[in-house]
């Protein structure tokens, strides 16, 4: 046993004196499914209820990021993003927020042991995606700009741990075809609405600063298409890890 294997079993034990989960069996999966050693998952497991409760603290603010302000009360309710877009459009607005929702709900799910399967999977699909996909515009295609560097920093991690997060659902989900399709078809419809065919008004993918002109936001430039390439290329990615956890979740008879 490695030293950080040692070290990472210590900590997982510390927690569990507080946090006494009962755990679902770890299957023998390849790693590139299951990446994440089990003394990571077991410790994460079992901080399942903080854990949620962060990811929805998490949803609470994005939709303020993107512009949903209750507070201040001296703002107008709806600015930013959802102050540009058609309301019958936001719903495809907040993607990482609704993203960090999904994971939030499905861990929630997994501890009141609902049957949640389509929670589960969607959410999958949402930390692999947004989870990779912030970090991949904000390094490659925005840059710093003027933004403060200490949001640009917690954009680039905290997005980068929801994309481990997606590596702790194979332990309680079965990733049944039927949600695959689900989350397949809610994550390619968001691809063709925010980039493609924005159906009302202007595509509604989050608004990149390498975009941002003088005279408002410019879809035609570079920024747009590599931020489009993307997301298509993490969906692709999303749909082959569920794919191939279905499959070799049903190699092992589970």
């Amino acid at each position: 046993m490695s030293v950080v294997t040692r070290l990472g079993r210590r900590l997982e034990g510390f927690i569990a004196r507080y946090f006494d989960t009962p755990l679902p069996d770890r299957e023998s999966l390849p790693r590139y499914v299951a990446p994440l050693p089990a003394w990571m998952e077991d410790a994460a497991l079992r901080l399942a209820w903080p854990i949620a409760i962060v990811n929805l603290l998490g949803t609470a603010f994005g939709f303020w990021y993107y512009g949903f302000h209750p507070v201040p009360v001296t703002d107008p309710l709806f600015v930013g993003q959802f102050g540009l877009t058609a309301p019958e459009m936001w719903l495809f607005v907040p993607d990482s927020p609704v993203a960090t929702g999904f994971i939030g709900l499905s861990l929630v799910a997994w501890r009141l042991d609902w049957q949640a399967e389509w929670i589960h999977v969607l959410a999958f699909f949402g930390c692999i995606k947004l989870g990779l996909w912030t970090p991949y515009v904000q390094l490659l295609v925005n840059g710093l700009g003027d933004l403060n560097p200490l949001m640009y920093h917690f954009l680039i991690w905290s997005h980068a741990l929801m994309a481990v997060e997606a590596f702790l659902i194979h332990r309680y989900s079965r990733f049944p075809v039927w949600a695959i399709a689900v989350a397949t078809g809610w994550y390619t419809l968001n691809d063709v609405v925010d980039y493609f065919v924005p159906l009302v008004g202007d595509p509604h993918h989050t608004l990149l600063r390498a975009e941002s002109t003088v005279t408002g936001f410019d879809h035609s430039l570079a920024a747009h298409d590599q931020a489009a390439a993307g997301a298509v290329v993490l969906t692709i990615l999303a749909v082959f890890l569920a794919t191939a956890t279905r499959a070799k979740k049903a190699e092992l008879g589970s």
